[in-house]
C-alpha cells in the first residue's frame, strides 16, 4: 500500500484524477503479485547492460550462468569449506560486450571458492498398488554445495 500512496501524493491533478489513478495502480500491483517474483525482480532490477562480464559454465553435468561475486547452488562436491575450486568447461562467455560461443569448449577458467554445504528440502515419494492394500512412503534431502564465484578469466 505505500506504493500506492506514494504514486498518488506524486500525481498534483484534482481529487476525481487521483481516486481514478489508485485505482489503476492497485489493479496492476494485484496482478503483479501472482507473477512469479523472479520475472518481477528480472523486469525491476536487472539490466539488459552489455559491459557486466558472465558466462555459462558446465559443473557436475550441469550449466550454470554465472557472474563474478555470485553464489549459487551446485550438486555436492567432494571439497572442503574455504576450498579454492576451478572450472575449464566455459560453453559462452561474455567479455565487456564480446560474446564468444566454443564449440563445444573455450580457452579459460572459472575459479570459486566453497562457502558450504547442506541438504535441500525433503521430497517425499509415494507408492502405491490399488486395491491390494501396498503403501510405501520413501523421503530423500539431496545433498548440495553453495559456492561463490570469484573470477572469470577468458
Amino acid at each position: 500500500m505505500g506504493l500506492v500512496k506514494y504514486v498518488v501524493l506524486t500525481v498534483k491533478t484534482d481529487a476525481r484524477f487521483q481516486v481514478k489513478r489508485q485505482v489503476l495502480v492497485e489493479i496492476s500491483l494485484t496482478y503483479l503479485i501472482h507473477r512469479p517474483l523472479t520475472r518481477i525482480l528480472r523486469a525491476l532490477f536487472l539490466t539488459t547492460s552489455t559491459k557486466r562480464m558472465y558466462a555459462v559454465v558446465e559443473i557436475s553435468g550441469q550449466q550454470y550462468a554465472v557472474s563474478p561475486k555470485q553464489t549459487i547452488i551446485v550438486p555436492l562436491m567432494d571439497k572442503n569449506v574455504g576450498d579454492k575450486v576451478e572450472f575449464t568447461n566455459i560453453l559462452l562467455a561474455s567479455n565487456n560486450g564480446n560474446v564468444s560461443v566454443g564449440a563445444p569448449y573455450i580457452k579459460g577458467s572459472v575459479s570459486a571458492t566453497v562457502v558450504n554445504h547442506g541438504k535441500g528440502d525433503k521430497v517425499l515419494v509415494f507408492h502405491k498398488k490399488r486395491r491390494k492394500g501396498y503403501q510405501k512412503l520413501n523421503g530423500h534431502r539431496q545433498k548440495f554445495t553453495r559456492i561463490t564465484i570469484n573470477d572469470i578469466k577468458i
